[in-house]
């Protein structure tokens, strides 16, 4: 049988190659989407917290080993529209320091060799694409906007309102988080969202969730007769030429069968982890440490972020329901007495009885619980993790190893104290506990949720794995577009500069193309 060649092969649906696929459709070439999972099911279970998190229903059953060789089971998701069918939709710009070097109280955070002007025309497509809602003017750390945001801020229900008022009474400047979401509130009908509290977490029933799935896959294979979606296709390896110049052949295990496709342009969008293993897994002669691996850079320098969640239990009762619309940034860069960067705060979907349960002492009635549920006001901390070379992805035997000890646990360990603080100066934390939510206990290594840098880009072939066009440096047609190509990891959440420069390849592609 002959290999369907295609002009253009993309492997991953999430926010990069999602995207991705979005920008290059109306190009009229003939593009293959390949996704290893299939379209996330539509069910009453999408907005069970037992089954979200306590069985982790929408998780993959892979295992993944630390560096001890102990188990890993990632809190990671193989479906059309990859993690973003889960996310909180938090869609934050970085800030024009993220972009230059950077010392942290824990190391330094590198200068990219693209600056935030490179990609502010970028946010502002993005920020259309997958209708963010926000307000500039209130974040003192944002950067320049060139537009406002496309959509009004989303209103903070009575009592996070409260606490927005109280935070600026203390002098601190809370924001409005900039989100990606279907709502409309001037006239509810005209939105899918129905400001629910299984949102930040959950995968949403209504479809109201502006995610990779929604937004940019659908429309296109809907739309775009030259685009074509297999699901249920896991990429196993890519095969080059004997030159090893060029990926001559994509071998896919496709609903159970292996299949060789070809393209003069493939994209590897699988998550900066997967996307790492499927490079180290595709090792051939000319290429023997891992394909585009001659900087011995690929799967190195992997970050996640220090990320925790903790609950202010106070007296007063919290009755929101849509609780995630707000964000604080007054200690990113620091504060008088620690000229360090700190990072990142915002409200988390409100916790339940059963989300409090999996931190709480098993012999804790479900009364308690749920009266501490009722009472609760829930934050997400994000502190910037480093990168480091020791850090790493590595595959052995189709065995996935995490090697990576954490860093910058100062920065993340002050500004959990200071927020735990500052939400007792204002009555929401008369008690202050740990929330496991997306991950168990403390955010251990298997949330990987905010992964990123494993393929950093750089001008430099012999310190990195990308050119600046997220080309590799070692093979013509290969591209990586998604979190790997990070040089850093900044503090807030990256996907929006993943779908920013997914947005800026699709251009230079579109180039390549024509």
């Amino acid at each position: 049988m002959s290999t369907p060649h295609y002009d253009v092969i993309i492997i991953g649906t999430g926010a990069g190659g999602g995207t991705l696929a979005h920008r290059l459709a109306p190009s009229g070439k003939k593009i293959l989407v390949l996704e290893r999972g299939t379209f996330l099911p539509r069910e009453k279970e999408n907005w069970d917290t037992v089954q979200v998190f306590q069985k982790d229903r929408y998780h993959t059953s892979d295992v993944w080993y630390d560096r001890d060789g102990e188990p890993i089971h990632p809190g990671t998701g193989y479906w059309v529209g990859g993690n973003t069918k889960v996310y909180g939709g938090a869609l934050f710009r970085w800030r024009e320091r993220d972009f230059e070097q950077v010392i942290h109280t824990g190391g330094i955070s590198p200068e990219w060799p693209l600056k935030y002007r490179d990609f502010e025309p970028y946010y502002t497509e993005a920020e259309k694409l997958y209708d963010v809602h926000g307000k500039s003017g209130q974040d003192p750390t944002e950067p320049y906007r060139s537009e406002e945001y496309p959509h009004p801020a989303i209103a903070h229900e009575p009592r996070i309102a409260e606490i927005h008022d109280a935070l600026q009474a203390k002098g601190y400047h809370p924001f409005h988080l900039p989100l990606a979401i279907k709502l409309n509130e001037a006239n509810r009908r005209l939105g899918a969202c129905i400001r629910c509290n299984t949102c930040d977490g959950f995968p949403c029933l209504v479809n109201g969730k502006a995610d990779s799935d929604i937004n940019c896959i659908r429309p296109t294979v809907d739309t775009s007769t030259n685009v074509t979606l297999f699901t249920e296709a896991e990429v196993l390896r890519l095969h080059t030429s004997v030159s090893g110049r060029e990926v001559t052949h994509v071998e896919a295990r496709v609903a159970g069968h292996r299949t060789l496709f070809s393209a003069d342009i493939v994209v590897v969008s699988c998550g900066a982890i997967n996307s790492a293993v499927l490079l180290l897994k595709s090792a051939n002669d000319q290429h023997p440490y891992g394909l585009a691996n001659s900087s011995d850079q690929v799967g190195r320098n992997f970050m996640k972020h220090q990320n925790g969640a903790i609950v202010g239990v106070a007296r007063k009762l919290n009755p929101t329901l849509f609780q995630k619309t707000m964000g604080f940034n007054d200690f990113y860069w620091g504060e008088p007495g620690f000229d360090y960067p700190m990072g990142h705060v915002q409200l988390l979907g409100k916790v339940n009885k059963d989300l409090v349960a999996l931190d709480a002492p098993k012999f804790a009635p479900g009364m308690a619980l749920d009266e501490v549920a009722k009472r609760s006001v829930d934050w997400w901390l994000t502190a910037e993790d480093l990168p480091d070379p020791k850090n790493r992805v590595t595959v052995q035997n189709s065995t996935i190893t995490l090697d990576y000890t954490d860093n910058n646990i100062a920065a993340f360990d002050r500004l959990l104290y200071r927020w735990t603080e500052v939400l007792q100066s204002i009555d929401c934390g008369d008690h202050i506990l740990p929330c496991s939510l997306y991950f168990r206990k403390r955010v251990p290594l298997q949330g990987v949720a905010h992964q990123c840098g494993t393929c950093r880009f750089g001008e430099d072939p012999t310190t990195s794995v990308l050119d600046l066009n997220c080309r590799t440096h070692d093979v013509d047609n290969l591209y990586v577009v998604d979190g790997s190509f990070f040089r850093s990891s900044a503090a807030v959440n990256p996907t929006l500069t993943i779908i920013a420069n997914a947005l800026r390849v699709g251009d230079h592609l579109l180039d390549r193309l024509k």
